[in-house]
């Protein structure tokens, strides 16, 4: 056994390491005159550390957060100690690093691991991910950063802490301080609770902090162009070449159901013969990977020839030239505005006219745009049945031509 011991622990930080105005604090611990840096995974201003008291200075969030993780530290090294005191094991530096390692694991921090998330998603862009998906979770991140400097004045948070209040308290927010409406906001809080449900899967975390929370949103109207409005569009030809071409792009996610970036990878490999001889997209949904095939309709077909020879598709290998969907939805905000629609036109909306106005009111069958809108449950797709009055009304015609038919053969017997 051990008779004479050496032991001491001293918290300091490394002003060689300083970056962005912080050092990095670290534990030493000397046994026998031999020493042991552990890094405590924290920062701080050289100002804002006490060396005498071997804490960060003043009572801040910040500051009893740090100072409670180095108490932490503290009283795992000491009981490393006292482990291997209990053993009868002789304390050195290399047993007490061995008995440490098994002990103490370093924190995983909550910003750390979002950003590792969205890192991963931007490398695979086009590889599963697309560019917006990787934009929104870099909201979402920004977004959470923000809260902690101004609900915690910290710049990250132990994954540990997250709890039922963290998610409420971030909700509260939103809505407070970013005046974010309900279906903006939990789109963030999913993009977070997705990220989560990851670390517990990990099992980083014991408990899933959204068990009991129910993300809120409210169900809106999809906007779609109605047959006269299309036919508007589709109608008035634009001097300004920008326009007319934003124009066409939109034309031909009405006629085909396209989302932008899936027209935006759009090549002459999508383009096949179907099984009715005719002209076919094959293209998988970027943002389900669901399969997606449309019969190419006469429109359609006629953006494409006149875009076949495009300086910018041909450059691309691709079948037409998409700008940015910012910029377009920019210009179909004029193109609005000089065809006297007042709707607010995105480049989506066209999708939703495909769904509606193109193929439900003229008969197509429900389970038919589902799979050509590329829909992974055909609820999805009987949203748009619900908001059309004209194919309620279509559907109701023949009932009640058979009702007439009934009353005046009722009529008639009376008679």
């Amino acid at each position: 056994m051990q008779t004479q011991l050496s032991f001491s622990i001293l918290f300091w930080i490394k002003k060689n390491r300083m970056k962005n105005g912080k050092a990095p604090i670290y534990a030493r611990v000397t046994i026998n005159g031999n020493r042991l840096e552990i890094s405590a995974q924290r920062e701080i201003s050289v100002v804002g550390w006490n060396p005498g008291s071997q804490k960060v200075r003043g009572k801040s969030a910040e500051a009893n957060m740090i100072n409670n993780d180095l108490a932490f530290i503290k009283t795992k090294i000491l009981s490393c100690r006292s482990r291997l005191e209990a053993r009868n094991e002789i304390v050195s530096i290399e047993s007490f690093k061995k008995e440490y390692a098994g002990v103490v694991e370093r924190p995983r921090m909550l910003m750390e691991i979002i950003q590792q998330h969205n890192n991963d998603i931007k490398t695979l862009i086009d590889k599963g991910y697309s560019k917006a998906t990787w934009v929104k979770y870099n909201t979402t991140y920004r977004h959470i950063r923000e809260f902690l400097k101004w609900k915690f004045n910290i710049a990250d948070i132990n994954l540990k802490k997250l709890n039922f209040e963290f998610i409420t308290d971030f909700e509260f927010y939103l809505k407070s301080q970013k005046n974010i409406d309900v279906n903006t906001n939990a789109k963030y809080i999913k993009n977070i609770k997705k990220i989560v449900r990851e670390c517990v899967s990990k099992n980083w975390l014991d408990k899933d902090p959204f068990m009991a929370y129910k993300v809120k949103a409210k169900k809106t109207d999809r906007e779609f162009l109605s047959e006269l409005e299309l036919q508007t569009i589709h109608e008035k030809e634009f001097t300004i070449e920008r326009l007319q071409h934003i124009k066409d792009l939109f034309l031909f996610s009405c006629y085909t159901g396209l989302a932008y970036i899936d027209i935006y990878n759009l090549t002459a490999n999508n383009i096949s013969i179907g099984i009715d001889g005719e002209k076919w997209i094959f293209t998988h949904r970027q943002k389900t990977e669901t399969p997606s095939r449309i019969p190419l309709l006469q429109p359609a077909l006629d953006i494409l020839d006149q875009y076949s020879n495009h300086p910018v598709a041909v450059a691309g290998k691709r079948l037409l030239p998409v700008p940015s969907n910012q910029r377009m939805n920019s210009y179909l905000k004029e193109i609005a505005a000089i065809c006297g629609i007042n709707k607010k036109l995105t480049f989506h909306v066209a999708r939703h006219t495909f769904a509606t106005t193109v193929t439900l009111t003229n008969g197509v069958p429900i389970e038919s745009i589902s799979k050509m809108l590329g829909h992974t449950k055909i609820q999805t797709t009987q949203i748009y049945a619900k908001i059309l009055d004209k194919k309620v009304s279509n559907d109701m015609q023949a009932l009640r031509r058979k009702f007439q038919v009934s009353s005046k053969i009722i009529d008639k017997k009376i008679g």
